[in-house]
């Protein structure tokens, strides 16, 4: 009975661990391809809010032609964020670059009364609205896996087994919302 009981506490010793390890690795695994996946799916919304912006400029240059600079920011900042492939930190301040030449763009549309009641350009406009949404979504999907999976490997005692096996802390997809950031201009003076 002693020789079992000596047994299972050398089984217990040397097992236990084991699994552990291998429980732990593969959580690690889960998380990291949760990542991955959660990116595609802002890659996905962002190729397609890319998609649109050539129409949206398209809808605005046939009213507003004449606001070519305008124009050429939205179109070159569609461009840098389109070739933006590096990190999600690079990524995001390229796509700050774009929503704020959007926000010039939705400015410009402000003066255009005619353009602002085209169809076409309602539809467009709703499109990218629900498009933005999208992104936000898979964005806070993304980061709360990033979240979690960099709290697992920086979490005792299971960064143990991150720093053994090489994981490496994901990077938030943070876009700054200037708008939020900015405070509102007050004024009384008629």
């Amino acid at each position: 009975m002693e020789q079992h009981i000596g047994l299972i506490i050398v089984i217990a010793v040397i097992v236990l661990p084991i699994i552990w390890v291998i429980v732990t690795y593969n959580n690690l695994v889960k998380l990291r391809l949760l990542c991955s996946n959660a990116w595609s799916q802002i890659d996905t919304e962002l190729k397609r809010r890319y998609d649109l912006i050539p129409n949206l400029v398209e809808v605005v240059r046939g009213y507003a032609g004449y606001e070519r600079d305008v124009l050429q920011t939205v179109t070159e900042a569609r461009a840098k964020a389109v070739a933006s492939t590096g990190s999600p930190a690079s990524q995001a301040s390229d796509e700050n670059g774009l929503i704020l030449s959007l926000r010039q763009l939705f400015g410009v549309v402000e003066k255009y009364p005619d353009l602002k009641a085209s169809q076409q350009f309602l539809k467009l406009q709703s499109e990218l609205v629900n498009t933005e949404d999208r992104i936000q979504a898979a964005r806070r999907f993304y980061n709360g896996n990033v979240r979690d999976f960099n709290t697992m490997i920086q979490s005792f005692p299971s960064n143990l087994i991150a720093g053994v096996f090489g994981f490496k802390p994901q990077e938030f997809f943070d876009i700054e919302d200037t708008g939020l950031r900015n405070v509102p201009a007050v004024s009384f003076d008629k």
